[in-house]
């Protein structure tokens, strides 16, 4: 018995080690059809969008547009202190991403805020329960 069991395994083993392991390369083209490089088109686009809920008082949005090796865009966001954050970028071959960030209004806290109504000095801290 175990003679065929070693058996079978032996042919199990053999027919696995037979297989070739897959190869992955850079499919290449014919001599005859256009270069590797020319294959690929220019990315060139287009986008914006903007979400703006008076229920939940999201508002922001994005725009870009890229043409090759040049992308410019934007996005904005109202932030919780009452201003609006708005950054415009660029992106021209490799100089990386260069971003400009500025804000639109004036932060107001509210005076009902839960770091408003505490104390700023020091106190041990309350003892919970569970």
């Amino acid at each position: 018995m175990n003679a065929k069991v070693l058996l079978l395994l032996a042919v199990v083993a053999a027919a696995f080690a037979d297989k070739p392991s897959p190869r992955y390369n850079v499919p290449v083209p014919d001599s005859d059809s256009r270069s590797y490089e020319d294959s690929f088109e220019v990315p060139k686009y287009e986008f914006q969008w903007s979400v703006d809920d008076s229920s939940s008082g999201n508002n922001f949005g994005h725009e870009e547009a890229r043409d090759d090796e040049h992308t410019q865009g934007g996005f904005y966001v109202d932030l919780a202190d009452g201003r609006r954050q708005n950054v415009k970028y660029v992106v021209d071959g490799d100089s990386g991403f260069l971003a400009e960030v500025t804000y639109d209004g004036e932060a107001r806290y509210s005076s009902e805020s839960h770091e408003s109504s505490e104390s700023h000095e020091y106190a041990p801290p309350r003892p919970t329960y569970a």
